[in-house]
């Protein structure tokens, strides 16, 4: 099984992906000690999804956080470019698309509202991304972004990146399909830009508005922009 490397290229995040697919979301949860749900359930919140709205969830894995978002009435399409992903969730009765974050196949202004779980950071290019979802979104629509961020107060910074990312590696190699896989998930959550650092990304990709709120100190951020 494969384990893609921090340069992202995209063939290889989606056989790593394909192959964990079968116990993603279960590995997740224990991973994660619960908390998915949490997040989950505020970015819900943050998205504001409405009845007759078009949705799209991108890098959407099974489809769970797309069903959930398809409770408000709206309608909600799950794109992810991994088909292992999808093909697991193909019990949601929700659509599903396999689709590159950074060549949509979607036209512009088709959606009223764009949203990326804990999947941005493992697309080759984060700007072609946000332009993207940019593209597809209708003036005036919204992108809520929830990723793995940076923990402002520096002892739970320092505790998070040293303690907490080596413990999840040691539990991945008893829950998961694949613990080198997850071995990069943690490298990817070192990587990544700080909160400022992405909304500034947002905002040079044409997004307005931005904004981001902490989860759990900081060891996830939540963004939204308004096109």
């Amino acid at each position: 099984m494969s384990r893609a490397n921090l340069d992202k290229d995209p063939r290889e995040v989606a056989e790593m992906f394909d192959g964990v697919a079968k116990r993603y979301d279960r590995a997740n949860s224990v991973m994660t000690f619960g908390f998915d749900r949490r997040w989950r359930t505020v970015t819900g919140r943050v998205l504001d999804a409405k009845k007759g709205e078009r949705i799209l969830d991108l890098a959407a894995g099974t489809g769970v956080s797309t069903v959930e978002y398809s409770r408000s009435g709206a309608w909600c399409v799950a794109a992810d470019f991994s088909i292992g992903m999808l093909r697991n969730g193909k019990h949601r009765r929700v659509p599903m698309v396999g689709a590159d974050a950074m060549r949509l196949p979607f036209a512009d202004n088709s959606f009223d509202a764009v949203t990326i779980s804990f999947g941005l950071r493992n697309v080759h290019d984060v700007s072609s991304a946000l332009r993207e979802a940019y593209r597809v979104t209708r003036p005036g629509g919204r992108l809520v972004i929830c990723e793995c961020s940076t923990p402002r107060f520096a002892p739970i910074r320092l505790l998070y990146q040293r303690v907490l990312l080596r413990l999840l590696m040691a539990l991945a190699k008893r829950v998961a399909s694949n613990a080198e896989a997850y071995s990069y998930l943690a490298e990817s959550i070192l990587a990544w830009p700080n909160q400022r650092a992405l909304g500034k990304m947002m905002a040079e990709a044409g997004w307005r508005e931005v904004a981001w709120l902490n989860l759990t100190f900081g060891v996830v951020a939540l963004h939204h922009a308004v096109k």
